[in-house]
């Protein structure tokens, strides 16, 4: 078998069972410092996939994620993120993991090697879908069952790993590596690995958001305003694009359910809610695209 490169032995750690906790911490985050230049490294094939990624949307399709372990909860954490921070349908970007709901809270013992289960899970994409396979050793069978799932149906696949000699590396159409090198504790790739598979989904589903119109310069314009915290972003934000006072905003606000696009073009354009959606719906709800429009027509 194949040496995983997730499960050598850091040279810089092999004492640290000896030394202060304040040495040991800082250890640890010298080890850390590594990953966001080896991510740094990646971004090009990192902004390949958001573009990908962002097509995908534009065309009805969504974005799975699919991993085992700690690769699967980071999946589907990044995916549970996604309707509250930009008012999406949560089927729109989903967080399979290898053993189902149970494995989030406590480890399923043999669920990353079971290819079937790989393929049963992936039999919800379309040849619309982007799958994401995440994986710090990438050679989990139950991704290698999701790949030939996703081949069969046309899926884009993209492989999110730490090791570049995986077989997910090997069968994914598009790879994203970022190879952290051997971790503090040797084999414990929810450590720098799993920082940088972090640090990645972050960017392709932030990425992909904002290419779709999901952002206003770097404003969370599509949050859900459900909680006392985020109202009060909602109206900060409709405050400072539309240029008006935290009151005018939150009038606006309460007039439109919270919709702070509406709310923003209600103000700029002058209109009721109903009309401002009609607005919004014209542009394909990208606020940046309406506001251009109306600066050049003299409407803002």
């Amino acid at each position: 078998m194949t040496e995983v490169i997730t499960e050598y032995r850091n040279e810089n750690t092999k004492d640290i069972d000896l030394l202060s906790t304040i040495d040991m911490v800082r250890k640890m985050n010298e080890e850390d410092l590594i990953v966001a230049k080896v991510v740094g490294d990646e971004a090009a094939n990192i902004a390949a996939a958001v573009d990908m990624i962002a097509k995908a949307f534009l065309k009805g399709g969504r974005l799975f994620y699919f991993g085992a372990g700690t690769s699967g909860r980071l999946g589907v954490l990044d995916a549970s993120e996604c309707p509250p921070t930009f008012s999406v349908d949560p089927s729109m970007v989903q967080g399979v993991i290898a053993g189902g709901k149970d494995a989030l809270l406590t480890a399923v013992e043999g669920a990353e090697d079971n290819f079937s289960d790989g393929k049963r899970d992936a039999k919800v994409l379309t040849d619309k879908d982007v799958c994401v396979v995440v994986s710090a050793s990438g050679n989990p069978k139950y991704l290698l069952g999701v790949l030939e799932q996703a081949d069969e149906v046309g899926a884009v696949t993209i492989a999110v790993t730490c090791n570049s000699k995986g077989q997910i590396a090997q069968d994914a159409g598009h790879v994203i590596c970022a190879e952290v090198g051997p971790e503090v504790i040797a084999g414990s790739s929810r450590l720098k690995a799993g920082t940088a598979q972090k640090m990645i989904l972050n960017m392709l589903s932030t990425g992909a958001m904002i290419k779709i119109g999901k952002t206003y310069e770097n404003f969370m314009i599509d949050l859900k305003a459900v909680n006392e915290k985020l109202k009060d972003r909602a109206i900060r934000i409709v405050s400072q694009i539309a240029q008006v006072t935290h009151s005018e905003a939150l009038a606006s606000l309460l007039k439109c359910d919270w919709e702070i696009k509406t709310a923003i073009i209600m103000i700029t354009n002058k209109t009721d809610a109903d009309s401002a959606r009609l607005e919004l719906k014209k542009f394909g709800g990208v606020l940046r695209r309406l506001l251009n429009s109306s600066e050049k027509t003299g409407g803002v």
